[in-house]
């Protein structure tokens, strides 16, 4: 997957999440909440509660903020339960969607994922009707001129599967899911701080849309990302 698109769809998706901030909020809470209750508040015992947590600490939520949503997952204080939900479905050119949600109402929440689904010219799916055509990894993305060689000898060094260059000179690496907060303090102590990090649902091979599709699909994953319920979209689009 050589896309020449690469970096610029990297670099609208930070762009709309910036524009989001209060929403991503309210997703990063609700990440803390369930990581703590499934895993306990002991974050060197619970990585995806400190994985939550660095994502909170990314976007400037305050250190009580954090304290208290763990309190509020692990006992400590009442709160509310969610439980987490993927959705499966198609967008434009047949496109492959997964949305990722957690919720306290699931009756309501899946009438509205089918409602900007059907709106917007997509369709919702069955559970596994597209999830085939995704891997979970770790994904990092680094800006063109990195130095690609000392990234690639780092990074397969920390336990990384793969390293990609794309034509438009940013790099990719990729790992095991499991491996991503190992590969993620290896590069960042040899002094290689990714634009993007995270453990994602990657797809394996992508749609082109260009023109008019393309601007219909992001209408429909912006949408979808709008919910409030919605805590990831992963998509095989590339949008040109």
């Amino acid at each position: 997957m050589a896309g020449h698109s690469k970096w610029a769809n990297i670099q609208h998706r930070k762009g709309r999440q910036d524009e989001k901030r209060g929403r991503i909020w309210t997703r990063v809470t609700r990440e803390i909440i369930v990581a703590a209750r499934a895993g306990g508040a002991d974050v060197a015992m619970n990585p995806r509660l400190r994985l939550a947590i660095e994502k909170a600490k990314a976007v400037n939520m305050p250190a009580d903020n954090i304290k208290r949503n763990v309190d509020k997952a692990t006992g400590n204080l009442d709160g509310v339960n969610y439980e987490e939900i993927r959705y499966e479905g198609y967008g434009i050119g047949g496109a492959a969607i997964i949305v990722d949600t957690m919720t306290d109402n699931r009756v309501r929440t899946v009438a509205e994922v089918r409602h900007a689904f059907s709106k917007h010219g997509g369709n919702l799916g069955t559970e596994g009707s597209v999830a085939f055509q995704f891997k979970h990894v770790g994904q990092f993305l680094f800006a063109p001129g990195v130095d690609e060689d000392k990234l690639m000898e780092v990074a397969l060094e920390a336990g990384a599967e793969d390293v990609l260059t794309h034509d438009d000179g940013s790099i990719e690496v990729l790992s095991a899911a499991a491996d991503f907060e190992a590969v993620k303090n290896a590069l960042e102590a040899a002094g290689f701080t990714a634009e993007l990090a995270e453990a994602t649902m990657r797809a394996e091979n992508n749609i082109e849309l260009t023109g008019d599709d393309a601007a219909r699909m992001q209408k429909l994953l912006d949408v979808l990302e709008d919910l409030d319920d919605v805590q990831e979209v992963y998509h095989n689009a590339e949008l040109n």
